[in-house]
């Protein structure tokens, strides 16, 4: 549970003076752990990108600065950024006085079944995708099928962030703005809360060996990189560096990081450092400067104190690289005789996995006029995390060749790009 109504000024968001320019977010509210990387998940949710950044806390009180810019906002900034701030005030704690707080239970969202029948047609998926993101409605799991006479049966588990999908308006007005995209080629649509159904459904269709060692794997080979003719943005990102030092502070470690800029950079640095149970006391990420990013970030272990053994340096060191140099997994595969796309993204321990992915791949597949005949979207666990995977079955009734090496090339390569906001 989140901030009160008497802390309204917990989150101010300032519009910018003209058009261009950033809006300043500004979060002063109780420390948690992990709330930087709350707030960076849901600045990323809403297509927004942090242009520079201030993160200070004395261990009690946090307080967050962030300039932002629309990098895809999913709704006119005008409408929305009550919206965003609503949201950022939710994952706030709540305070009673300026160094006093209580820290409530999370309570998990109700999962509702989202279920509707239509007519095919290219982008539909992302169509939908975007009508729930702008309904304020997550995705949490997926199941798409593709009847033979060209029919459409849509599985969609979604949890409100309003909290108002229980009442007979949420559920009309959500009803009435998927029939409106979708028009005469809606069959049937209905809303209903998810019944054993969704605990069946969290897991994904089987992955042999081979393909989840080439999903899962720490690093791309050089023949990938090549092969997926990435080479020059795969080039910038594996400059990325990373070094500690523990002269400049008696109380913190001082991590430095200089890599490539990519969408959700900051989430993927505060994401890990939160798994890693690491506690940040003040952090600066400076502005893009030629493709490229600078953090200065001072850290804690979870005991309070300097991270002075070589090992625990060495595996925050290489934790971070790997999160920065590949953050997502974007691969094609045979299914059979089909052509399968596969996204692959990490998820929080907490849970939570990365915003706005569905939405951005089905974007990308969308641009490229390709039609999906089947998807899905699940969990996968590996011997040392969790992983949330998304499994697209792609109609082969379009104008590209799906066979052929240059087009799933520019298949993986349209599509990571999408991701990473190149």
């Amino acid at each position: 549970m989140g901030v009160s109504a008497g802390d309204d000024d917990v989150v101010q968001i300032q519009q910018p003076n003209k058009p261009g320019d950033p809006f300043v977010i500004t979060v002063n509210c109780p420390d948690k752990t992990g709330l930087a990387c709350d707030v960076c998940g849901i600045i990323l949710d809403f297509g927004l990108c942090i242009s520079k950044g201030d993160v200070s806390t004395d261990g009690v009180w946090c307080y967050i600065v962030f300039w932002v810019i629309p990098h895809s906002v999913l709704l006119p900034m005008d409408s929305s950024y009550q919206i965003l701030k609503e949201r950022l005030q939710g994952i706030c704690p709540s305070c009673l006085a300026s160094f006093y707080f209580i820290q409530h239970p999370s309570r998990s969202s109700p999962v509702y079944l989202l279920k509707f029948c239509c007519l095919d047609r290219k982008g539909l998926l992302h169509d939908v995708t975007k009508v729930l993101s702008e309904l304020e409605l997550t995705i949490q799991k997926v199941k798409v099928t593709t009847t033979p006479d060209g029919r459409v049966l849509d599985l969609f588990f979604v949890t409100d962030n309003k909290e108002l999908l229980h009442t007979r308006k949420r559920q009309d007005e959500t009803c009435e703005r998927l029939n409106a995209v979708l028009r005469d080629s809606c069959i049937s649509c209905e809303l209903q809360l998810a019944g054993p159904e969704y605990e069946y459904n969290q897991g994904i269709s089987s992955l042999s060996p081979v393909l989840a060692e080439e999903l899962f794997r720490c690093e791309l080979s050089d023949n990938e990189v090549r092969s997926q003719a990435l080479s020059p943005d795969m080039t910038k990102l594996k400059k990325t560096n990373v070094t500690l030092d523990n002269s400049l502070s008696p109380a913190h470690t001082l991590v430095q990081i200089r890599c490539a800029d990519h969408k959700g950079l900051l989430y993927d640095i505060m994401r890990t450092l939160k798994d890693m149970n690491i506690k940040i006391s003040y952090g600066r990420f400076s502005p893009n400067s030629m493709g490229y990013r600078e953090l200065d970030i001072f850290i804690q272990q979870k005991d309070g104190k300097k991270i002075l053994d070589l090992e625990k340096q060495s595996a925050l060191c290489s934790r971070l690289k790997l999160e920065m140099l590949h953050p997502l997994r974007v691969i094609i595969a045979n299914r059979g005789p089909d052509t399968e796309l596969l996204v692959a993204n990490p998820v929080e321990l907490s849970g939570k996995g990365r915003p706005r992915v569905f939405y951005d791949v089905t974007f990308a597949l969308k641009t490229l006029g390709i039609c999906v005949f089947s998807a899905e979207v699940g969990r996968h666990s590996t011997s040392e995390r969790e992983w949330e995977v998304y499994r697209f079955l792609l109609d082969e009734n379009c104008e590209f060749q799906l066979t052929g090496v240059a087009v799933r090339n520019k298949i993986v390569n349209k599509v990571r790009r999408t991701l990473m906001g190149w």
